[in-house]
């Protein structure tokens, strides 16, 4: 059977607090561990009101502490904002107080930010072909590309940049700090002066390396490079899932752990007993979606009844329908075979799943159901 494993971002529902949402975010964990899912995995977000999960390493701690089997890791470290060695250190601590159960995930995400901020776009070219339109891949909804460009425009997005950095500060080129965590994590770190650097805590630490990408880019092909496991985000951005796993799957390279391509794909889902209770837990998605694209970072999320009395405008919803559309919502029955659907499409080995919802409790519902029905289905 398909394995299925959590991303959690300690969402923040409005008229509640951060601690609220980490509180909820360790009892999810719990729940997930004795449902049966495979791995929990912790976001990076920043400067973000509706989301808690800013300091992943710190939650991994407190998430593998208050569960016992479950692997715990980040979905994924920043790279644009940390140094090898310090993400080393981290996840080799981790690693030492948990041993065997701790996932290093990595992402572009804060190198991307600054790419978007200094370079400035291109000029469309008459012979540029158009979007293409929504359309169906054996039965998978992939719809138009979003363009990303224009969250740059937003004056946190430079915020956030010169807070994660310090002054002057360059980030190196992703794969050069993805071959230093590599050679840090075996103990064969050299310098090009030729001195050794041994991490303590992180120097053979038993962590499982991840690359999470959106696109069949810089990501999808240094995970294949190194023969590292890749995560595809459909739930981030749907249209490009399927060029990132082929990108991945065409460039690998066997390693010792993977001579195989190994392929994970998120999917935001959300599952109630009945179809009227999973529209109305589902309603304020929407909302939250709006928030993120329009620049100013994840509003607290909102209640069924807040969403139901905002007013919708055409450039809104346009601004949201891909997320919305590609959202797997209903009855488990619907879930499980939206899902199966994905599995078989992209060809995952895993799939990853996250839910927000205004109630914890709805949310700690739709995980068991999805749990539940996906054992039953057998998938």
């Amino acid at each position: 059977m398909t394995r299925l494993s959590v991303l959690d971002l300690a969402p923040i529902s409005s008229g509640a607090t951060a601690r609220d949402a980490l509180r909820n975010t360790v009892d999810l964990a719990r729940r997930a561990e004795d449902a049966g899912y495979h791995r929990y995995w912790l976001a990076e977000h920043h400067l973000t009101p509706g989301v808690a999960s800013s300091a992943p390493a710190v939650l991994i701690g407190a998430v593998a502490a208050a569960t016992r089997r479950i692997r715990v890791g980040s979905g994924a470290v920043q790279l644009g904002h940390q140094t090898p060695l310090t993400v080393v250190e981290q996840f080799g601590t981790l690693d030492a107080l948990h041993p065997g159960r701790i996932d290093l995930g990595l992402g572009r995400s804060g190198q991307r930010a600054r790419e978007l901020l200094t370079t400035p776009p291109a000029a469309p070219q008459p012979a540029d072909p158009p979007a293409p339109g929504a359309r169906t891949v054996r039965g998978l909804l992939i719809p138009p590309p979003f363009s990303f460009a224009a969250l740059a425009k937003h004056p946190l997005f430079a915020l956030a940049g010169a807070l994660l950095q310090q002054p002057g500060a360059q980030t190196p080129d992703f794969a050069v700090q993805v071959d230093e965590i590599i050679a840090l994590l075996a103990g064969r770190y050299r310098s090009d002066e030729g001195h050794e650097a041994h991490a303590q805590p992180g120097e053979g630490a038993e962590v499982e390396l991840w690359v999470l990408g959106s696109s069949g880019g810089q990501s999808a092909q240094v995970a294949a490079e190194r023969g590292l496991p890749f995560a595809a985000n459909y739930h981030v951005s749907p249209a490009t899932v399927l060029e990132a796993v082929e990108a991945y799957r065409d460039a690998f390279k066997p390693s010792r752990d993977y001579p195989e391509p190994h392929v994970m794909v998120s999917a935001d889902v959300l599952v109630a007993p009945t179809e009227e209770e999973a529209r109305r837990a589902g309603e304020p998605y929407g909302l939250w979606v709006r928030s993120i694209r329009s620049g100013g970072g994840a509003v607290r999320y909102p209640s069924p009844e807040e969403a139901y009395a905002h007013e919708w405008s055409e450039e809104d919803r346009a601004l949201v329908a891909d997320r919305v559309d590609t959202r797997f919502a209903g009855t488990p029955e619907k879930v499980v075979e939206g899902l199966r659907v994905l599995k078989e499409a992209t060809g995952a080995d895993e799939l990853l799943v996250t839910t927000i919802t205004h109630d914890h409790a709805d949310r700690v519902r739709s995980q068991d159901l999805l749990a539940e029905a996906w054992a039953d289905a057998g998938v």
